[in-house]
């Protein structure tokens, strides 16, 4: 069956328009990839929020001078699209060379912009260089498990089966890996990222998690499908009382990726990691 994605430009040739441009945004429905993990907009066991990290946005001033920021742009989870990348990144080239009187009339545009290709209200922050800078480089909470001993055999679609937990020994732990990996489903070019599991239920065994994650490593889906699968794949094992999954992915063509979702309300450090 034809991914949505593959009538997008993604793959494709296409010309860069530097001036703006908002008809290059591509929405691409959630619910056919809901509807394969057995979710309906309104089933789905999470919230939580897909934030995209821009670090080459740049616009003019009404003098013609060129000014720099990084965005923050973020989509809500359960919003009825997600903007397929090559075509975000096509339309914030095509601000280049855009006259704007005010970093606030940007804001104003691109929220107007993204929040009608996502089908929700989209969150937009314009940062400096310097704020960014003076974070600096986070790490992320909890164990790293890739260190374990583990024997690998499964690398072409999730196992699920992999996963086991002790539902006797009830714990609340955070736990995340370097080591995800999946393909784009238009292209096969390889996503990158670190997965982080925050949870309170059955303790959740950390070689099998691994294995489990490792799994995805030439699976082919988009990076907010491959983090609710995870998390519900976490849901069944665990069965918790509270459950939290992000992924931080490594940037393409100027842009990161970092799905959260969770059973609760989190506050999500949008810190950048080492290889963002």
């Amino acid at each position: 069956m034809q991914h949505p994605a593959e009538l997008s430009p993604l793959g494709k040739s296409s010309a860069y328009v530097a001036t703006y441009s908002p008809e290059q945004l591509f929405p691409i429905p959630r619910a056919p990839k809901w509807a394969e993990l057995g979710l309906t907009a309104e089933s789905l066991p999470y919230g939580g929020v897909d934030i995209w990290n821009c670090y080459e946005l740049s616009w003019l001033l009404p003098s013609g001078k060129p000014v720099v920021a990084i965005g923050e742009f973020s989509i809500p989870a359960d919003s009825p699209n997600i903007i397929e990348s090559k075509s975000f990144k096509l339309y914030l080239n095509s601000l280049n060379q855009s006259v704007f009187e005010s970093c606030g009339v940007l804001v104003d545009v691109m929220t107007r912009d993204l929040s009608a290709a996502a089908g929700k209200p989209v969150g937009v922050r314009l940062r400096t260089l310097e704020e960014v800078a003076e974070e600096g480089v986070a790490a992320p909470g909890g164990h790293c498990v890739d260190d374990l001993d583990v024997s690998i055999q499964h690398y072409d679609s999730p196992r699920p089966d992999l996963l086991s937990s002790d539902p006797a020994r009830q714990v609340e732990e955070c736990v995340y890996s370097h080591l995800l990996k999946s393909n784009c489903p238009v292209t096969g070019q390889p996503d990158w990222g670190t997965v982080v599991i925050e949870y309170r239920g059955a303790a959740l065994d950390h070689v099998s998690l691994l294995a489990y994650l490792v799994s995805f490593r030439q699976h082919a889906d988009f990076h907010e499908q491959c983090v609710e699968r995870i998390f519900l794949d976490l849901q069944r094992v665990l069965r918790p009382e509270r459950l939290s999954v992000h992924a931080r992915y490594v940037r393409r063509g100027g842009l990161d990726i970092n799905p959260y979702r969770s059973t609760h309300p989190v506050s999500p450090d949008n810190r950048r990691l080492v290889r963002q």
